[in-house]
């Protein structure tokens, strides 16, 4: 089931229930909303969530492109990615939390095949403020799956204070024996859908207070539903990467986690880019100049010959076409290209600095790195790239 099939699988799925599908946002988040990019698809519904009425009902459904800095560092292991695609569902104050545990177990089950056996779930078993969530405990007993109780793993927050509440959260045993343990005791249960029961508002000074409506919003990663389904090891070998696979090793002799990093970042910057931002010092630019920066530094290890110009027009249409950009390829590439030269320069000019009998013998002091970055803009990373520690 290749992932053009699985979200026609998922949308009608839910159609059929009385969902409205809506379109999903850009990655930049509303205006007012102080993260930097959109993390998850409740983030442009966060006013209907908190009580205003969504012109289209109070079911929706639909895919959202979503980016999290927070995964950047776990990026080349089998299961994480920069950007990706979120599959959600909301019910505004509509139907509770069991019925759409039950939905998607039986979208799970039947309209995606998976073997009941091979399924374990968490729930939240309670805290000082909160009460266990019996509904979904007594649900998943009742559809006879194996549950286990934890408390910070099954709450979902969207930051410090804001819409909250607890979760329940679907795993796939992906191993070669039989499932074993729990999800929070062998990875390899590898979570496929988290069901948010957001009835609750965190305060500045940490309590809890009820949401005007009782909410359900739920959320399952396209590319590692993908990758589960089509029996692969990692989401990179599902069908979203077949362009990447066929084009990027012949062109950089790169392996192991490093080809994942170079994948994975690169598919982002086009996207962060196809969505208007460009790379700067700060924020958002911060972040694609990152990404970027941090793909070049791969490549440049084995040959500082290697360049972005390289890359195919097929694989930066492929990834603006599928997260339904219309950026123009050649604005794409022009920005990448840009990067590059200003990130060569500064290369060169922290080897030069780093030549200088100051920084030439012994490690480099927490001062020395606040140094090369306040005085010559050198960032850490950078640093300690060109002079390991």
């Amino acid at each position: 089931m290749n992932t053009d099939r699985i979200v026609r699988t998922f949308v009608e799925y839910f159609e059929e229930r009385g969902h409205h599908r809506i379109d999903g946002s850009t990655l930049l988040p509303p205006e007012g909303d102080p993260v930097l990019f959109t993390t998850s698809g409740m983030h442009p519904l966060t006013p209907y969530l908190e009580g205003r009425p969504h012109p289209l009902g109070r079911r929706l459904v639909n895919v959202q492109r979503c980016l999290r800095t927070t995964d950047l560092e776990e990026v080349g292991d089998p299961t994480h990615l920069t950007v990706f695609e979120m599959l959600g569902t909301w019910s505004l104050g509509d139907y509770e939390g069991p019925q759409s545990l039950d939905w998607g177990y039986g979208l799970l089950t039947e309209g995606f095949g998976i073997d009941p056996g091979l399924l374990h779930v968490t729930v939240f078993g309670g805290d000082e403020q909160t009460g266990p969530d019996t509904a979904s405990l007594d649900l998943w007993q009742e559809r006879g799956l194996p549950v286990e109780l934890t408390v910070e793993d099954n709450w979902w927050s969207n930051g410090p204070t804001g819409p909250c509440g607890p979760d329940s959260e679907i795993f796939l045993w992906t191993g070669d024996t039989p499932p074993e343990s729990t999800p929070t005791g062998d990875d390899r249960w590898v979570e496929v859908w988290n069901q948010v029961m957001m009835r609750h508002r965190r305060l500045d000074d940490g309590s809890l207070q009820p949401l005007p409506q009782r909410n359900v919003d739920t959320g399952l990663g396209l590319e590692r539903l993908a990758m589960l389904l089509q029996g692969k090891r990692s989401v990179f070998e599902c069908d979203v990467f077949d362009p990447w696979r066929r084009t990027v090793p012949p062109l950089w002799h790169v392996d192991g986690p490093s080809l994942r990093v170079v994948w994975d970042h690169l598919r982002s910057a086009v996207v962060v880019i196809g969505d208007g931002v460009r790379p700067g010092n700060t924020g958002r630019g911060y972040v694609l100049r990152r990404l970027v920066r941090r793909v070049l530094t791969v490549l440049w290890q084995d040959d500082p010959s290697r360049s972005l110009g390289d890359l195919p027009d097929e694989l930066i249409r492929h990834t603006l076409d599928h997260f339904r950009q219309n950026e123009e390829l050649d604005v794409v590439r022009r920005v990448l290209l840009e990067e590059e030269r200003r990130f060569g320069r500064l290369l060169e000019r922290g080897r030069q600095i780093l030549a200088r009998p100051r920084f030439r013998s012994g490690p480099l002091s927490e001062e020395d790195l606040c140094y090369l970055h306040d005085t010559h803009g050198l960032p850490r990373d950078l640093v300690l790239n060109l002079r390991p520690q």
